[in-house]
């Protein structure tokens, strides 16, 4: 019971501050000079490793369990689990709430307007979205991937008031650049946590990026923004996660345009960095004192896919480093819900990612 209160207590703090950081009076994009948040308590710490700035010190000892699972939309067969979004992700359900902070990645406008763009799939659910996903223990989603203006951007604004409307946390994309670049910001036993989404998918990349005065996509391609997004998230929390959209389709292995952009994260002060978006399971490891997940595949999906692998990675975190990783192992059921596997399955997924850490670049201990 203390640990379903303490789920609730969150969410409601994520959402009021996903409000207050990402949109604005009428659901206008706040830039970062409105929305700088206000940590009640704070000390003068140690200087920040990317900024050269004093950084409050972070609470010793304590220690925080972070979920992060692959990508999810409610398109096909899996629309019809939102007859019921209480238990639209089904036995996974658990696994996602047993946990401090909860995030995935959101593959679908939320809306039923908009143009669709000229691509090949298009995703797209109704608002009941948001209440499966915090049914299901789900705190804030990425909304930084290759389908969240598949209807124009029209659906990207449908979807950010339907956020709003729902208070449900969203990050990765917004009205302007600055909006699409803002963490989500939350706390969790005194840890202030800033999470950021961008994406590295070519596809119409051009078009979808935020703009100073179009909305879009927060997008990997202007490295120098995006370094600047994650040091001055690093300058408002004690712990940086980057929730990527990025890979090669079908390739278990990161490709260098990957393996660059990880460094590039690390050396601008990301403490964790995790993805999805290849339709298959990659794997993780550390680069320095970041904790890098190339790929969670898919997990509540559609279709057909490259593989119907899936799970949630779970991570302890204490003073800023990922001191406990496991990976709970499931596979995309016929109705398109992830179920947790056991025995031979289990050690079949377990294995797959014991060989795909191989081809990584990253060290499978930290250095201390």
């Amino acid at each position: 019971m203390g640990r379903v209160i303490r789920r609730r207590a969150l969410t409601s703090l994520a959402a009021l501050t996903a409000i207050v950081v990402g949109l604005g009076p009428g659901g206008c994009a706040a830039g970062p000079a409105a929305s700088a948040p206000v940590w009640h308590g704070a000390t003068p710490g140690p200087t920040s490793r990317a900024t050269g700035t004093a950084t409050p010190e972070p609470p010793a000892g304590v220690e925080v369990r972070l979920a992060f699972a692959g990508d999810v939309h409610f398109t096909g067969r899996t629309l019809r689990l939102l007859d019921d979004p209480e238990t639209a992700f089904g036995a996974i359900a658990p696994t996602l709430r047993d946990a401090d902070v909860t995030l995935l990645n959101l593959e679908t406008a939320v809306t039923d307007r908009g143009t669709p763009q000229p691509k090949t799939y298009h995703f797209r659910a109704p608002k009941t979205a948001f209440a499966a996903l915090r049914a299901a223990g789900v705190d804030a989603v990425s909304i930084a991937n290759n389908h969240i203006l598949d209807y124009g951007r029209q659906g990207l604004s449908d979807t950010l008031d339907a956020a709003r409307e729902a208070r449900y946390p969203v990050f990765g994309a917004g009205r302007d650049t600055d909006a699409a670049y803002a963490p989500w910001l939350t706390t969790v036993r005194g840890l202030r946590i800033a999470v950021l989404g961008m994406s590295q998918v070519h596809d119409l990349a051009g078009s979808w990026r935020a703009t100073d005065t179009r909305s879009g996509v927060a997008m990997a391609f202007d490295p120098a923004r995006a370094a600047a997004a994650v040091r001055s998230a690093r300058e408002q929390a004690d712990l940086v996660i980057v929730f990527m959209h990025w890979g090669v389709e079908g390739n278990s292995c990161p490709s260098g345009e990957m393996r660059t952009f990880a460094r590039r994260l690390s050396e601008a002060g990301a403490d964790i960095v995790v993805g999805a978006h290849a339709h298959t399971l990659l794997a993780g490891g550390w680069l320095g004192q970041t904790y890098v997940h190339y790929g969670l595949g898919n997990f509540l999906w559609y279709g057909s896919s490259h593989s119907t692998d899936s799970g949630v990675l779970t991570l302890t975190v204490r003073d800023r480093a990922v001191v406990d990783r496991r990976f709970v192992p499931a596979t995309v059921s016929g109705n398109g819900q992830p179920v947790p596997v056991t025995g031979v399955g289990k050690q079949r997924i377990l294995d797959k990612l014991a060989t795909a850490q191989r081809c990584t670049g990253l060290a499978a201990q930290r250095l201390s």
